[in-house]
């Protein structure tokens, strides 16, 4: 409509059902394997001309190659939404009760109906904003028929026949209620089914004219989104099939007229390559010519590392690597989640082991505790929250929840002084090294880890380590989707590792005297 200032939002959700497709689809895409790749020599030229962070020298960057890369990382970031979120949709926004820009919109909504409404009350009648009505909801319709509707769109075309229309409003013999109902009429043929409702009421409450067209406009905006939709259904398996390739041609394509798009990237891979460096020792014999060099981790191993640093990333104060942009909600989400999970095994684990016996063996009574302490905990991650209040108010449900379940089977109560002691310990959790929550922290990166080394860990998860037991389904279900990011993310983006890590590890082995021979690898 004129004056329509809608832009549409997207949402997107983590579904199980989406963690499923998805791993069938990073299973499906494996055809590289981890093993093929850690076998790539550093020398090779595997990656494409540009992956190398110094393979083009420093330029100035003008605003119009700036803004050719912003829509190429808007239509990277579309296009892999698309294609890992299978509950990917576009939605009307909506937008804060009291903003401005609501404010600002409804304000210009109203000028304008309040204007039609005033110019069709003339005696004789004034058409002009309508006939812009007109011909606008003549282009929308006409955009949603398919090419081969040719009869309804000839119709469309007659009925809207907009010089006609101009020729009956000059004599005031313009039958605009007629026309109102004709579109009605056209868009219950043409919505999808979950309209139908919104166009009968249309029919059934018409109103005045201006509401008419009220009605009309809001929904062929409805419309629209349908119409967006079933598009991006119609897309994803194609884009699917691609994915890995079109994402990765993008990429290179923002590389090029952004040369420094790989520069926290790089300082990703040399942390974890710095990390792994001194914990690696040289197996050649002291009397070869090798016997200074030291041995160097594998590409796998390197990446992996890299990867697991993603479940304590501090997104307030470092910058997510360039290559895991597109999944960054998704990242952020997960590392939320994780860590409510691992405050809650936390708890239980203090619970239990300073209990013992009497609780142990009672799946029901384990399943309520988490779920006071997961409810009472969500929202940690918010700056207004209050985390020793909050263990505070779960040491006092937990004892709650413990006292009744040991009344009901003939036990004693606990006494004050173990609740004291418990809720101490369980406020301990927010305490830096504190040694059950750096227990627990250990245990779920070992359990990670495993994710990353065993094949189809999505089919078959790996054993859970002691002490996560609490949690173990909800690890499960992150560790796929954790998994499903990373094997996707190795697949678009190995090429560009490959040039990064061929850089920073020929800097390093150059620094040594002499012809640099080619480097051995550790497999992991």
């Amino acid at each position: 409509m004129p004056l329509n200032d809608k832009r549409p939002s997207t949402s997107s959700s983590e579904e199980q059902s989406s963690d499923t497709e998805s791993s069938e689809r990073s299973d499906s895409m494996t055809s590289a394997s981890d093993s093929d790749y850690s076998r790539q020599s550093f020398n090779s030229d595997y990656s494409s001309k540009h992956s190398s962070p110094a393979s083009s020298p420093p330029k100035m960057i003008t605003f119009d190659e700036l803004m050719a890369s912003a829509r190429d990382l808007s239509n990277l970031s579309l296009a892999h939404e698309i294609i890992v979120n299978g509950q990917f949709q576009v939605e009307q926004p909506d937008l804060p009760q009291n903003s401005l820009e609501r404010r600002v919109k409804e304000i210009v909504h109203k000028v304008f109906w309040d204007r039609l409404e005033a110019e069709l009350n003339e005696d004789p009648p004034e058409y002009k904003h309508a006939i812009k009505l007109l011909e606008e909801i003549k282009e929308i319709l006409v955009s949603f028929l398919s090419p081969g509707a040719n009869r309804l769109r000839t119709l469309i075309c007659e009925v809207l026949d907009m010089d006609l229309i101009r020729q009956q409003a000059d004599k005031d013999a313009m039958d605009i209620h007629g026309l109102a109902n004709y579109i009605i009429n056209v868009m219950g043929k043409l919505c999808a089914p979950v309209r139908d409702e919104e166009v009968k009421k249309l029919k059934e409450n018409p109103g005045n004219i201006v509401s008419m067209f009220k009605g009309i406009f809001r929904v062929l905006d409805l419309m629209k989104m349908d119409m967006v939709n079933y598009t991006i259904q119609s897309l994803r398996p194609q884009l699917q099939r691609h994915s890995v390739e079109y994402e990765r041609a993008k990429f290179q394509s923002i590389l090029e007229k952004t040369p420094s798009a790989l520069d926290h990237t790089t300082e990703w891979i040399k942390e974890s390559l710095e990390e792994l460096m001194p914990s690696q020792s040289c197996t050649n014999d002291a009397s070869g010519p090798a016997k200074n060099m030291k041995a160097l981790p594998s590409p796998i191993l390197v990446l992996n590392t890299g990867y697991l640093k993603l479940l304590n990333w501090d997104y307030e104060k470092k910058i997510l690597p360039e290559t895991l942009m597109t999944d960054e909600i998704r990242l952020r989400e997960m590392k939320q989640r994780l860590d409510l999970l691992k405050s809650v095994a936390s708890v239980l684990l203090i619970v239990y082991n300073a209990i013992g016996g009497p609780i142990c063996g009672l799946p029901v009574l384990a399943e309520k505790l988490k779920k006071v302490t997961s409810v009472l905990l969500e929202g940690m991650h918010s700056k207004t929250f209050n985390k020793m209040e909050a263990l505070d108010n779960v040491t006092t449900q937990i004892c709650s929840e413990l006292n009744k379940s040991l009344t009901e089977r003939n036990y004693p109560a606990l006494p004050g002084d173990v609740q004291v002691a418990l809720k101490g310990q369980i406020c301990s959790i927010t305490e830096e090294n504190n040694p059950i929550t750096t227990l627990i922290e250990g245990r779920t990166l070992l359990y990670f880890r495993s994710f990353l080394c065993i094949p189809n860990a999505h089919v078959h998860p790996p054993a859970i380590p002691g002490g996560l037991a609490f949690i173990k389904a909800e690890l499960e279900v992150l560790g796929v989707l954790y998994v499903n990011i990373v094997n996707f993310n190795k697949q678009v983006y190995s090429p560009f590792y490959a040039g990064v890590l061929r850089k920073l590890l020929f800097n390093e082995a150059s620094e040594t005297p002499g012809e640099m021979p080619a480097p051995p690898v550790v497999t992991e």
